[in-house]
């Protein structure tokens, strides 16, 4: 074929001349360029997010599986207190820094928030039965056995507990993991189940299945508090709730081992 015939073929029926005969122009070849660039591009952009994803994964169960398993094994002697507030502090420096957080939820929970504040108490007040009820089949002599023997340890309890556990394991379980791990847990019901399991799992800490037990249904319930209010406030409270009732009726010796 000759060159003139090409040309005119080429034309006519562009997409079936093969390229060699066909004669690309500037716009086309530049045009063919830029999507080679874009294809690499988007290859490499994929890559890091899968690799970025990974990393994520590796963290999330470093933090929320690997650490809380070496520590039940003995493999961590330390108090356990000062590595809650080590992650604590990173946590809530991670979270005052990362834009799409709303920093409204370290501080706001109480006004506009009436009848969850009603719910809370009636659900508290239904765990307080059933933690009661529980001492009484497993031990009768420990009920309120801790105000007891130790008033004024739990006195110290009921005042602290809330700021040195509960709170901080609000801004690590829920507000944390929300923020962090959103781009690998997608759904609602995914990142909802992942933070009730891993709140669960760190109470195997104890060594003891009562400990993980108890919390998997309170882990459900105070996620589900912090997606229904945004209030890490709330949340926390409801927490602290649960937390004095457990030290008070008489299970606190299932959620503290000397350390």
């Amino acid at each position: 074929m000759d060159e003139i015939g090409s040309e005119a073929l080429s034309c006519i029926f562009p997409a079936v001349i093969p390229p060699k005969y066909a004669k690309p122009t500037v716009g086309a070849s530049l045009a063919h360029r830029h999507t080679q660039v874009m294809q690499r591009t988007n290859v490499s952009v994929y890559c890091h997010c899968m690799k970025w994803k990974s990393l994520l994964w590796l963290e999330f169960l470093t933090l929320f599986g690997a650490l809380p398993l070496a520590y039940a094994l003995g493999l961590i002697p330390l108090p356990r207190i000062p590595i809650l507030l080590v992650i604590f502090a990173a946590s809530l420096i991670y979270l005052v820094r990362h834009p799409d957080f709303n920093h409204r939820e370290l501080i706001h929970g109480l006004r506009g928030h009436s009848r969850e504040i009603r719910n809370i108490f009636i659900r508290s007040g239904c765990v307080a039965v059933i933690c009661m009820a529980a001492v009484l089949m497993i031990d009768p002599y420990l009920l309120f056995g801790f105000p007891r023997s130790r008033p004024l340890l739990w006195l110290g309890v009921m005042l602290l507990y809330p700021l040195l556990s509960a709170y901080p394991q609000e801004i690590i379980y829920r507000a944390f993991l929300f923020t962090r791990y959103k781009s690998i847990l997608p759904s609602s019901s995914v990142i909802l189940w992942a933070s009730t399991l891993a709140f669960a799992f760190l109470h195997i800490v104890f060594a003891n299945w009562l400990a993980v037990a108890f919390t998997l249904p309170a882990g459900y319930i105070f996620t589900r508090t912090y997606v229904r209010t945004e209030s890490l406030l709330l949340t926390s409270m409801e927490h602290a709730l649960y937390g004095c009732i457990v030290f008070t009726s008489g299970l606190g010796r299932f959620f503290y081992t000397p350390s």
